[in-house]
């Protein structure tokens, strides 16, 4: 975890990080598993959250659909988090309205979208790549939690995790923008106020400190490029 790299939008009673390289790889399926978990449970514990009171976000690309958002229950603490998928679905998002339920997506390139509503006590991780930036999913994101809580757009606060910039991979839909620039936009329209939207400023393709997939196919590297990832939690 770099310290200058972390959210600092969110009061003190929201867990917010993201790991880097030195952390090491957190996804399941590149290396060695048992590496991954290590990697995983040494990370939460530096930030302060338990890996079986965390939950990952299932993403995944063989799908027409990337709007995919669903409300975490109690009982899918520890989901997934230990190599194997016992959750039984995909998603692009996950919500909670409980403490001590920590929200955790691996990155290498895409936006991990930290949204958090402290007055009515609703988080949401949402992962934000092309495909689902091509469906306005910032816009999506916020509506998904307008329809099932009572949130107030002027509370809500969003950070937007390291990515990929336009020097590396440009958004051909959107006259060449970077991830961020039309995140951004996005999360704008959708009535998120200026002063309560955080961007990172890492270049995940321009920055080694972070793992990028868009890097790693540069290079001809084989296999899948590690992932680093993203955690947060509201406190109790």
């Amino acid at each position: 975890m770099i310290k200058s790299d972390q959210p600092t939008i969110f009061n003190k009673n929201i867990i917010a990080a993201v790991s880097s390289a030195v952390d090491g790889n957190m996804k399941f399926g590149i290396n060695d598993n048992e590496d991954v978990l290590r990697n995983r449970r040494a990370f939460l514990r530096k930030a302060g959250v338990d890996l079986e009171h965390t939950t990952l976000v299932p993403v995944t690309y063989d799908t027409d659909d990337f709007l995919r958002y669903k409300i975490l229950s109690k009982e899918h603490k520890s989901g997934s988090m230990h190599g194997f998928d016992s959750l039984g679905f995909a998603a692009d998002g996950l919500v909670v309205d409980q403490p001590n339920h920590a929200l955790f997506l691996p990155l290498a390139d895409c936006v991990g979208a930290v949204i958090h509503d402290p007055i009515n006590h609703v988080l949401m991780l949402s992962h934000l790549g092309r495909h689902s930036t091509e469906v306005n999913g910032g816009v999506k994101s916020i509506e998904y939690l307008q329809k099932h809580f009572t949130v107030n757009l002027k509370d809500i606060r969003v950070w937007l995790s390291p990515a990929v910039g336009n020097a590396t991979y440009r958004l051909h839909k959107f006259e060449g923008k970077s991830l961020h620039d039309v995140l951004r936009a996005q999360f704008l329209e959708a009535g998120i106020e200026e002063d309560h939207l955080e961007i990172s400023e890492v270049d995940t393709a321009q920055d080694d400190n972070y793992f990028s997939h868009s890097q790693h196919r540069k290079r001809g590297l084989p296999g899948l490029s590690s992932r680093f990832a993203v955690v947060a939690m509201m406190r109790d």
